[in-house]
């Protein structure tokens, strides 16, 4: 078994060849623990152990790697409810109202993200906006370090919007 304690880079930026490319396959919602055994699709055991902080996993990390080998992980698709917001308000609101019942937002390009479930899917629609469920990779979690219904932060979900759109 191989012990990983920390994140060695990402394929974008650090390039495995001529290694063997050993995907670890995890859940969105396993991108964040930071004690997990799980095996690769080689077959390969490995225990993730983060002591410090959870390090919030993305697609392609590389966790481990040898001379002949590095193990990425590969984040599974899930169903999600993907909104394309046609304004910057749209938007605002609907991270907004997502944030308050404290569900995980996603963003990739122009869609919010969110893992799937019934009841928001009927409650966005019944709300005017388009929702669709689509099979999808959740990565680029918005992070948030504001204390739930903390108004008047100036770290707030809306803040970090507006920072991202350059407004």
């Amino acid at each position: 078994m191989i012990i990983i304690e920390k994140i060695e880079g990402n394929i974008i930026t650090c390039p495995t060849e001529p290694r063997i490319t050993d995907p670890l396959q995890l859940e969105w919602f396993e991108t964040g623990k930071r004690v997990l055994r799980r095996y690769t699709l080689g077959g390969q055991e490995v225990a993730l152990r983060f002591m410090r902080e959870a390090p919030m996993l993305q697609q392609g990390d590389i966790v481990w790697m040898d001379d002949k080998k590095a193990i990425v992980i590969s984040i599974l698709p899930a169903q999600a409810i993907v909104l394309r917001p046609a304004t910057m308000t749209d938007m605002a609101v609907i991270c907004y109202e997502i944030g308050n019942k404290h569900l995980p937002l996603f963003l990739d390009g122009e869609d919010v993200l969110v893992p799937y479930e019934e009841p928001l899917f009927r409650w966005l629609e019944a709300r005017g906006y388009v929702p669709a469920k689509e099979l999808r990779t959740l990565t680029n979690m918005l992070k948030s370090n504001v204390t739930p219904h903390g108004h008047g932060t100036s770290g707030s979900l809306f803040s970090k919007i507006m920072q991202l759109t350059g407004k």
